[in-house]
Formats: structure tokens, sequence, C-alpha cells
């Protein structure tokens, strides 16, 4: 099951892109002066990525939290989006009530659940996309319909939305090479090491994506960091590192010239410790690109799954973890 959903990735995308092109929303009406997006997981990674996207465009903070408690700054001029794939996710919605008592403007993005209840009662606009998958398969509509809302609400231009639809015509084409790439990253994290992903900081939500993906369908743990900042902390760490690890570099060939010569001097360093891997991405852009390295990811952990004879689907862990906290009060 797993291969099929990792296989429909780019027809994900132009259905999504699809959805996107038929929505609307009401406008603010007060100035949207920051933006909050909020979600857990396998759905909260898409606020990480298109904040990301963003940076350089958008005129207003951007910030993403993944947790029960909203931030005081909240308020009338703040737009909220709720972006969690099965609409029931107990710490988003607490999350998204909070906003809403402090006067947020607030757009959901679900596949049912609570949170389309929510936004139905309060008249609050809410995108409602396919479901029934695991949400960490369903990660083209949270892209798209986040980037979407943004550039209908005039905070960003119509660019990102092209620069995925090319992302998508990216990853069609280069289907079997993204699966070449795949099975070597596989290949080579089938051992005992521990995964650890590095990249520059632009592409920090490719690392937790990444982080995640492996987590859920490989049953692996992993780590991640960027350069520059790993330079001032875990760079001296790998003084004492060891084969126990086993890193990998994303090569975006996008990097800031000062950090190009961080990278070579951190691999050299790296690599006389333990076995290095550099993944190279493609594309024209930083949307293509994060795509590009996002869909290896997704192959490589199905197929280190598939190595290690786990279920790539099956997340016990979690589901016992929500099983006990329903039955917990706090009060």
């Amino acid at each position: 099951m797993m291969e099929k959903l990792i296989e429909q990735f780019p027809a994900n995308i132009e259905e999504a892109l699809q959805i996107a092109n038929n929505a609307s929303f009401k406008s603010p009406k007060n100035t949207i002066k920051n933006v909050v997006i909020c979600g857990m997981g396998g759905s909260g990674i898409g606020g990480r990525l298109v904040s990301n996207w963003v940076l350089n465009e958008i005129k207003v903070p951007v910030q993403c939290f993944h947790d029960y408690v909203t931030p005081t700054y909240i308020d009338e001029n703040t737009l909220v989006i709720a972006s969690f794939y099965s609409g029931n996710t107990e710490e988003t919605l607490i999350f998204v009530e909070q906003a809403k008592s402090q006067g947020a403007h607030i757009i959901g993005v679900c596949s049912g659940g609570q949170l389309e209840a929510f936004c139905r009662t309060n008249d609050l606009d809410c995108i409602v996309v396919p479901g029934g998958n695991p949400p960490r398969t369903a990660l083209a509509f949270s892209l798209v319909q986040l980037t979407n809302i943004l550039n209908k609400l005039g905070l960003i231009s119509g660019i990102a939305l092209q620069q995925i639809e090319s992302a998508r015509q990216l990853l069609v084409s280069n289907n079997l090479n993204i699966k070449k790439e795949a099975l070597k990253l596989a290949e080579f994290l089938n051992t005992k090491a521990v995964p650890v992903f590095y990249a520059e900081t632009p592409y920090e939500a490719v690392l937790v994506r990444a982080k995640q993906q492996f987590n859920e369908n490989s049953k692996v743990l992993c780590w991640t960091h960027v350069i520059p900042e790993m330079n001032h902390n875990e760079l001296v760490g790998w003084g004492g590192g060891d084969d126990r690890f086993a890193a990998v570099f994303f090569d975006t060939e996008d990097l800031l010239a000062r950090n190009k010569k961080r990278v070579e001097i951190t691999l050299e360093v790296i690599a006389s410790k333990t076995k290095l891997l550099t993944i190279k991405a493609k594309g024209n852009n930083q949307i293509e690109r994060s795509f590009y390295l996002i869909n290896i990811v997704d192959w490589a952990s199905f197929y280190l799954a598939e190595l290690n004879n786990v279920d790539s689907i099956e997340i016990k862990i979690i589901e016992r973890l929500k099983s006990e906290l329903a039955n917990f009060s706090d009060k």
C-alpha cells in the first residue's frame, strides 16, 4: 500500500492544484501582520516547508507551531492556518480554539473531522482534501493549499504555485532516477548505523521530513542538523564520532559561497570518522529541489522498510498513545 501511495505523489500535486484553483476565501476584516501555521507530524511538516519557501517574498512573519498552546501575540491581525489531515488531532484543535478566542482570522485545511465541523459552526473557511490515507502520504495537499491561501490573500505572488507545478513535472520526468537514488540511499542506511541528515538552512524542513519518514516508515531513529549552525556545536562532536553513524548530505547546489567552503570542511571531518553519502537535488529553484529530495526520501524510507522486513504503514505505538490519551483527564 505504501508503495502505491508514494507513487501517487505527482498525481496528488495535480489534484491539489485543481482544488486550490477552485478555492475562494473571505477577506480578513483586519490587515494581516503575521501568519501562524499549526499542525502536527506528517500534517505539520507542510507548514515548515512552505514557511521556508516564502521567506524571501512574504512581508510578514510566518511561524509554525506544533503544540497545544498559542503564543500571546496572536490577535485580530493574525492569520492562523490550521493544517491537519484528519481534522481530529487534539493538539491542533485546542490550539485553534485558543486562536479563535484571541481574535485571529482562521482557515482550516483537512480531510474532514472535528476541524471541518469547527469551521462550519464558526463560519470559517475550510479547504477539504481527499481523506482516508496516512497523513504523511498526503503532503502534496497541505503544501499546495497552504501556498494557495497565502497567494489568494495577497501575501505572496503566484510564482510559488507555478514552481509547484514545474516540480510535479520534474518528478514525473525523473521518476526512474529518483527511485534509483532512493534505493542507493536505503542500501547505504541498511546497517546498524544511525542516520544523520545534513543540508543548508533553507532546506531544514526537508531534513525534518526525512527524519519523520524514516521514523514512521522505516521504524528507525535518526537526527538532522543544518549548516552553518552545526559548525558551531555538532561539528565538535564529530571529533569523537565513529562508525555508529551514517551521514547523508543533501547537496542542493544553491549554497551561499561561504557555506560551500563550510560544507567542504565539514564533510571532510565527517568522512574521516564514518561513511558518508551525498544526494544531489535536481531543480531550478528551492521548491523544485525540495520536492525532488522529498520524493527520494519517501521512496528510500519505503525501500529501507522492505530491506528490514517491517511494515511501512504500521504505527501501533502512536495509536496506543492516542488511545491512552483519550481516556486521560487533566482536570
